[in-house]
């Protein structure tokens, strides 16, 4: 293949950019970024206080100590010892969890039942696809019935085993002459 039968590297990435996958990622990440902001603040405005009812007033105070002595330094830091928080670890998770619900419930669910109606009415109005024959498929359908067919009078089939009483293969017989189309004499039954 010669060099300039390639499509170059910017006629692929620009091809690779306008498929519109690439365009749906960069939309879906731009709006993901800013719901995140509103799934923040719900999960510390509403899911933070009700957790708050129960204990400590936010879940990333909600920690296990490995190492002791765990005391608090002034601001909330930790001054010794290790823990692991797993209050914040909670809290990122329910943030996914309820980012996940979310879109998918706002956005690819309508969007799927959206596209299955559209692919139902335009099966309705043009008919299922059409699956393509290829001409191999109808003469190997072709040769398979006719080997039935010779097969069910009784007949040997081509380069395969006879039938159970049956003689050697020979041309049709025309209907109401003793001989083929050959001009030779058919077979005989006795």
């Amino acid at each position: 293949m010669s060099e300039n039968s390639k499509p170059g590297v910017w006629e692929g990435f620009k091809s690779f950019l306008m498929r519109g996958n690439v365009i749906d990622l960069a939309v879906a990440v731009v709006i993901g970024a800013a719901f995140t902001n509103i799934v923040n603040a719900v999960v510390k405005g509403v899911i933070n206080p009700l957790v708050g009812a129960f204990g400590t007033q936010d879940l990333d105070k909600y920690s296990y100590c490995l190492q002791s002595p765990c005391v608090p330094a002034s601001g909330g830091k930790e001054a010794e010892g290790i823990q692991i928080m797993w209050g914040t670890v909670l809290s990122a998770a329910l943030t996914f969890l309820i980012t996940a619900a979310v879109v998918y419930f706002l956005m690819v669910l309508p969007m799927s039942r959206y596209l299955s109606r559209l692919a139902a009415r335009r099966e309705a109005k043009y008919g299922a696809p059409e699956v393509p024959v290829s001409e191999l498929d109808v003469l190997k359908d072709i040769r398979d019935e006719l080997v039935a067919a010779r097969i069910a009078r009784g007949e040997s089939a081509p380069n395969g085993p006879a039938a159970p009483g049956a003689t050697a293969w020979q041309p049709p017989q025309e209907p109401g002459t003793p001989e083929g189309p050959t001009g030779k004499q058919g077979p005989t039954k006795s």
